[in-house]
C-alpha cells in the first residue's frame, strides 16, 4: 500500500510538473489570444498527455533521477566514510562503489563474486558496504555480527562467510563468528552497544534519502544509482561512466 501511494504522488507530481511546464512554455512563447488563457493550456496539456500516456513514466524517472542526485550530493561524505573495516580496495580509490547490504537478500548473495571480481579487477575503486537489515530479524543478527567483527578488522571475512552459510539465523550467525579469531566477548558487547545500533539506524536513513524505495542490493556509484543484482558488466560500466563524467 505504501509503495502504491508514493507511486500515485510521483503520478500526480509529474503531470504537476508537465501542466507548469506547458504553462511556462505557452506564457513565454506569445501563444494567440485563443490559447492563452491558463484553463486553455491546462486543457490542451492535459488531452496531450492523455493521448500520450508513455511520457508519464519518462517525467517520474527523471524527477526521482534529480531527487536522488540532490540527496546523494547532501549525504556523499556519509554515504561514502565506511564503519570500521567494512570497506576494501584503495582506500583513496578514485571512484568509492557503496553497496547497501542485507544478508538475507539472495540478489545481494549473488552479488558477492561480482563486487570480488570488481575489486581485483581495478585497483583504483574502493568498495564500501553499508547494512540495512530490512529482511526480519536474522538480517539484524546478522548485519549487528558483521559490525562488530568490523570493529576488529574482520568484515570482509565475516560478509563472505555469511553469505556462503545461507539464510542467516542465530545459529548460522554464531557459527561464522565462532570460525574466525575474533573476541567473542568484545562481539557481544559491541552487538548490543549503541555503536553498531546507531550505524544501523544511520545507514536506512541514508538509503531512504537517497531513494524512498529501501531495496538490496542497491549501487551508488559517484551519484548513479543501480537496484537489483545488475551484474559484473553493469557495475563495471558505471564505474567506467563515473571516471568519464569526473575528468568531463
Amino acid at each position: 500500500m505504501q509503495n502504491n501511494n508514493r507511486l500515485a504522488v510521483s503520478i500526480v507530481t509529474a503531470a504537476v510538473v508537465v501542466v507548469g511546464a506547458g504553462s511556462l512554455w505557452y506564457a513565454q512563447s506569445g501563444a494567440s489570444p485563443r490559447i492563452s488563457r491558463k484553463a486553455d493550456v491546462e486543457a490542451i496539456v492535459r488531452d496531450y498527455i492523455l493521448e500520450h500516456p508513455e511520457i508519464i513514466p519518462e517525467a517520474i524517472e527523471r524527477y526521482r533521477e534529480k531527487q536522488s542526485q540532490g540527496a546523494y550530493a547532501a549525504s556523499k561524505e556519509a554515504l561514502e566514510k565506511p564503519f570500521a573495516s567494512a570497506w576494501a580496495g584503495d582506500p583513496k580509490g578514485d571512484v568509492t562503489l557503496v553497496m547497501f547490504t542485507d544478508y538475507a537478500c539472495g540478489y545481494c548473495r549473488t552479488s558477492v563474486p561480482d563486487v570480488d571480481r570488481l575489486l581485483a579487477d581495478d585497483p583504483k575503486l574502493k568498495v564500501v558496504w553499508r547494512e540495512i537489515p530490512i529482511l526480519g530479524p536474522g538480517s539484524e543478527i546478522a548485519a549487528k555480527a558483521s559490525l562488530a567483527a568490523a570493529r576488529q578488522g574482520a568484515f570482509r571475512e565475516f560478509h563472505e562467510k555469511m553469505f556462503a552459510a545461507g539464510r542467516p539465523d542465530g545459529d548460522k550467525v554464531s557459527a561464522v563468528l565462532r570460525s574466525m579469531k575474533l573476541n567473542l566477548a568484545q562481539v557481544q558487547k559491541d552487538v548490543e552497544g549503541e555503536e553498531v545500533a546507531t550505524e544501523i539506524r544511520g545507514n536506512l536513513a541514508l538509503a531512504a534519502r537517497i531513494d524512498d524505495s529501501l531495496a538490496t542490493p542497491t549501487f551508488v556509484i559517484n551519484g548513479q544509482m543501480l537496484k537489483g543484482a545488475v551484474g559484473y558488466d553493469a557495475l563495471k560500466q558505471a564505474i567506467a561512466d563515473a571516471r568519464a563524467k569526473a575528468k568531463s
